[in-house]
């Protein structure tokens, strides 16, 4: 008889691994604003059927913590059932034999601490607070709220005109987010239950390309209140598109000679052409938005000047300062910031690194636009010195992945210690090995630095992208609160400054384009309610009635890009846009949440805010 034998997997085995896979695909997509106590009870119950019972606290307290979360849940529970639930919890933790038991009573010492106010909901009044609000994952999931149902059904129907107009209903940029959106709406998508999240980018980006111009809807009667909108980014440009339409009369002041904000001078040509984004500024100050470009506020004309001319002033001026590392050499001649580099190529100043040896510093996508730019700009080597791991990087995955297709090299764990400098020029970028240690608050394994010497990176240019600031100073002289480096508003755009709002990266900090087109329409909203209004913005488009779609598991069709080695050389886009034929496969796995299941009981489709 042989002593071993070559395992191969049963046929239970495979269908473990089906459940598991199937249980992957739907903890991924669980959509927002579920009851988080009875999600504990449920990832309770999942991490009690895997244990091997060995050891007490799995085996007893597991249990018990499960019954005690289901007593919750019931209703009439003792009154010290949530110190009985924690104590239990916090023996599990201590005395469990392996991670299973430990990350199981974790979990519910961390739901007991993230979600009190719901479970003494649940122990007081039996029911749930109520936060499953947000019935359709992907507009939950949409910091602008744009109906994205609707314009995936109008884009499956061939109506890409139709798109766009419902798409503005919520989002002025339709064009912008087309090319740049971060994509958030397809990280609870529904269809990943399936197979996996509809490419809402790209059937948006169809729609744009396929519509050409669309007009846009009639102005309301003028009102006579005038606003004053201080950045022409796409925070400034989207309060002052709605407020627009609501009939007030709008002034957008930039400091910068184009209006754009970061997707002129932070985002390059090759994801987002000029032309494009010309179009779409040009369509919003169409509307009667008068526009003054080069005028500094506190220099040209003083913020006093605005409170003064205006009924109401939105301040969003972004964050156009750069950030500095802090290492020796950083002053050196060829050592510059992100920001810097890529206003130069915002206003069609491009510099010439042919030949050179360039260093990045970053993990973020600035610091992929800087290294995918420094490519197409002649570099010789581009290097993308990171102090964490690769997976770490806040940077999308396909950025990354991108920069190293066309040549880049991503230096990971290893943190800058200074730049070597002769002759007062930069030739060299040192940096220290790091090792990975214990996760931080935000979940991000934090790196050490490890046993070994630094290694020298030759970089005749070093490009700083570890983040960007504001200047405030003008406003905080205004009488706006400010809080490390941002200003202070609430979440309904208002400061301490009567009829003064603020909103986007200069609230927030740098965050995304949709972000930022968030809190301008919420910031127009607001304004309008101020003024003595209450206007409604809709659109007169009828979305299709849904039908039974098709549930059989489909690969997903992804928005196709020019060869690594034809793109590398150019600033021309780099992305190709899906096909008819791609489109109408897409755009038909869209499950119709608005209309199917909790979305239809929740009221379905929101029409107008």
């Amino acid at each position: 008889m042989s002593r071993l034998e070559v395992k191969m997997p049963a046929q239970a085995q495979a269908v473990i691994e089906q459940i598991y896979s199937s249980m992957e695909r739907r903890i991924d997509a669980n959509p927002p604003g579920l009851c988080p106590v009875d999600m504990t009870l449920n990832f309770l119950n999942l991490c009690q059927a895997q244990t091997c019972g060995k050891c007490v606290p799995c085996r007893i307290g597991l249990d018990q913590l499960s019954l005690m979360i289901r007593e919750v849940l019931d209703g009439n529970p003792d009154p010290d059932i949530l110190d009985r639930i924690k104590t239990t919890a916090q023996v599990v933790v201590d005395s469990a034999d392996c991670a299973i038991g430990i990350d199981a009573g974790q979990l519910v010492l961390n739901a007991l601490i993230a979600f009190r106010a719901d479970f003494e909901e649940h122990v007081k009044t039996g029911r749930c607070l109520g936060g499953m609000e947000d019935a359709i994952p992907c507009v939950a999931k949409c910091p602008a709220a744009v109906d994205i149902p609707g314009y995936v059904a109008l884009v499956n129907e061939g109506r890409c005109a139709d798109a766009i107009k419902l798409i503005r209903k919520d989002n002025p940029f339709p064009v912008s987010c087309a090319y740049i959106c971060e994509h958030p709406c397809e990280n609870r998508c529904r269809r990943k239950m399936v197979d996996g999240a509809i490419n809402i980018r790209g059937l948006k980006r169809y729609a744009v390309d396929m519509a050409g111009d669309v007009e846009n809807p009639p102005c309301a009667e003028a009102t006579g209140k005038t606003v004053a909108v201080v950045g022409g980014g796409p925070s400034g440009l989207t309060a002052a598109y709605y407020l627009a339409l609501m009939g007030h009369k709008v002034t957008v002041y930039d400091m910068h000679k184009k209006l754009g904000g970061m997707m002129r001078y932070g985002i390059p040509s090759y994801r987002y052409p000029r032309e494009k984004l010309d179009g779409e500024i040009a369509s919003i100050l169409s509307l009667g938005i008068e526009a003054h470009t080069e005028t500094k506020i506190g220099v040209d004309v003083s913020f006093d000047e605005l409170k003064n001319n205006f009924d109401a002033v939105y301040v969003a001026i972004g964050a156009h300062t750069d950030k500095k590392v802090g290492i020796e050499g950083e002053d050196a001649e060829g050592v510059i910031s992100a920001v810097e580099m890529l206003r130069g190529i915002g206003n069609d100043v491009m510099p010439d690194f042919t030949g050179k040896n360039v260093a990045v510093i970053g993990g973020g996508n600035v610091a992929m636009d800087c290294t995918r730019s420094a490519i197409r700009l002649g570099a010789k080597t581009v290097t993308c010195v990171y102090r964490r791991r690769q997976e770490d990087m806040t940077a999308q995955a396909e950025e990354v992945e991108g920069a190293i297709a066309e040549g880049a090299e991503v230096l990971c764990l290893h943190a800058p210690v200074k730049v070597e400098v002769a002759d007062g020029k930069a030739v060299a970028l040192w940096a220290q090995p790091q090792i990975i240690g214990e996760v931080d608050k935000a979940g991000r394994p934090r790196p050490n630095t490890a046993s070994a010497d630094p290694i020298r990176i030759p970089a005749d240019v070093v490009i700083v992208a570890i983040g960007q600031a504001i200047e405030y100073q003008t406003f905080e002289a205004a009488g706006i609160k400010t809080k490390w480096g941002n200003l202070v508003a609430g979440t309904d755009t208002k400061t301490a400054v009567e009829g003064v709002f603020s909103g986007g990266d200069c609230v927030t900090g740098p965050a995304t384009v949709i972000r930022a087109i968030a809190a301008g329409k919420a910031a127009a909203a607001n304004i309008d309610e101020y003024l003595g209004f209450s206007h409604e913005i809709k659109v007169d488009v009828e979305v299709p009635t849904p039908s039974c779609t098709d549930l059989k598991p489909r690969g997903r069709i992804n928005c196709r890009e020019r060869a690594a080695a034809e793109r590398k050389n150019d600033f021309v886009c780099m992305e190709h846009c899906m096909t008819c034929e791609e489109a109408s496969k897409e755009s038909s796995r869209c499950l119709r949440c608005d209309h199917f299941g909790y979305g239809i009981f929740k009221g379905g489709r929101v029409d107008k805010w």
